[in-house]
């Protein structure tokens, strides 16, 4: 099953959709982050994991793949491990795939899983807005 969780990617001033996608396969235990990531968010690997631990959750000893869809999009900042998160979370079954679908995430998480402030949440949103994400 893959897990699929939309967040932005920023391009100047301008948020663009992106997707977020979570497989958890059989394969060498490690978890690789795709689709022209930066340093920032290479480093989400860690901090969700340290996020999880303190959640009470831990990656499966199994091969994570995380692909930041599109691929040619380049992704920079670290507002990515919210999303890469709950699509771990969803991945393993701790939360409902589709309670996600409807909401757009962004935040960097503390090592203690709790959310840090992130730039960009106009931007966020009005992208969220134009496909229809965070409706009430």
């Amino acid at each position: 099953m893959v897990a699929r969780v939309s967040t932005v990617a920023f391009q100047g001033i301008e948020g663009v959709p992106v997707e977020v996608q979570v497989m958890i396969a059989p394969g060498k235990v490690l978890m690789h982050i795709v689709g022209l990531p930066d340093k920032a968010v290479a480093e989400s690997r860690e901090r969700v994991q340290a996020a999880l631990h303190a959640s009470g959750l831990s990656l499966p000893p199994k091969k994570v793949t995380v692909n930041l869809a599109p691929a040619d999009l380049p992704k920079e900042g670290s507002h990515f491990d919210l999303a890469i998160a709950l699509g771990l979370m969803a991945a393993l079954g701790a939360i409902p795939a589709d309670a996600l679908s409807a909401y757009t995430v962004v935040g960097e998480l503390n090592l203690d899983g709790t959310i840090a402030p992130v730039a960009g949440a106009l931007p966020a949103a009005i992208a969220a807005n134009a496909i229809g994400k965070g409706r009430g």
